[in-house]
């Protein structure tokens, strides 16, 4: 075992990961540091193949049809030194009737000078199911730069949830941008979660498409944002067929010279398709605060832990 690994596997720990899994022969994994693949591991129906390049891994993952994977398949992608780029391309095929679910953490805990990209095509055939659970881990320089990018394709009846959470260390700057195509009776998620403060940016943008009969699209974000931090999200839900079901939630909570901007927008072309949206950005409610400090929580414990309720 290499000492880029160890680390790898310490800090994964650290962002809230199981290493247990990744000695666990009956849990498929991928480890890849900057640009090296240090451990990987497969399970029967799951096919995986990691590629290095100049500055990062391209990844092909597939699951054969009607395979459904009982455990989740855990992710780890990072950079230890203070500075360096990774570029991750993955293209991922979810086979008819397949199912999967991904664990993924990303590590960036010294990160001064890094830069993270992610360029992903997703293909869900026709009533497929996959999760795909990402989870940041920064350091508390700020100096990070995250821009994760993902086209998807949903097809019938097939089912897609992405979450994606950046809530320890420093956001950094922060650009999603996420598509999903949606066929009939198949449904997405995108769920974005992030707490910045002291300079970090946040932008999220994110679009559904409801192209078939009976899909469903539900874009949910959840944002903080601190001292002179910044955030903007822009959802964008479009219902072209009938009985589509879609809603946008966007909530910002913003605290001192921070900033917050929300643009929900809505397009629905069939009369029989249904869209709703709701966004709310405001400060947190100063009784809530006074009321824990009342507990015996300081005013920074108690704001802390109102944002944290939000973002759970």
């Amino acid at each position: 075992m290499n000492n880029d690994y160890e680390l790898m596997v310490k800090t994964y720990e650290d962002a809230g990961g199981a290493p247990g899994a990744l000695a666990d022969s009956k849990i498929a994994h991928l480890v890849v540091h900057k640009n090296q693949v240090l451990g990987s591991h497969l399970v029967e129906g799951l096919h995986m193949e990691a590629r290095q390049t100049e500055d990062g891994v391209d990844i092909d993952l597939s699951v054969d049809p009607g395979v459904k994977l009982e455990k989740p398949v855990h992710l780890c992608f990072g950079v230890l030194p203070a500075e360096g780029r990774q570029q991750i391309k993955m293209n991922a095929l979810i086979r008819e009737g397949a199912s999967i679910n991904i664990l993924a953490h990303c590590v960036f805990p010294n990160a001064v000078k890094v830069q993270h990209l992610m360029d992903g095509a997703i293909v869900l055939e026709d009533n497929a199911s996959f999760n795909y659970d990402e989870h940041h881990y920064h350091g508390l320089t700020g100096g990070i730069e995250v821009v994760p990018r993902i086209d998807i394709k949903v097809g019938k009846g097939a089912h897609l949830n992405l979450s994606f959470s950046l809530l320890k260390g420093r956001v950094g700057k922060l650009d999603v941008d996420y598509s999903a195509e949606v066929e009939e009776n198949g449904s997405v998620e995108m769920i974005t979660k992030a707490y910045g403060y002291g300079t970090d940016q946040i932008k999220v943008r994110e679009r559904s498409k409801l192209l078939g009969a009976g899909a469903k699209g539900l874009l949910l974000s959840r944002i903080a944002v601190r001292e002179q931090a910044e955030s903007e999200v822009v959802s964008e839900l479009e219902a072209a067929a009938p009985d589509c079901r879609g809603h946008v939630d966007c909530v910002e909570i913003v605290q001192d010279q921070a900033r917050a901007r929300a643009v929900p927008l809505v397009n629905v072309l069939n009369e029989r398709a249904q869209v709703t949206h709701e966004a709310a950005i405001g400060r947190v409610n100063q009784k809530e605060i006074e009321t824990l400090m009342a507990r015996g929580l300081d005013q920074e414990e108690a704001l802390n832990t109102i944002i944290g309720g939000m973002l759970k």
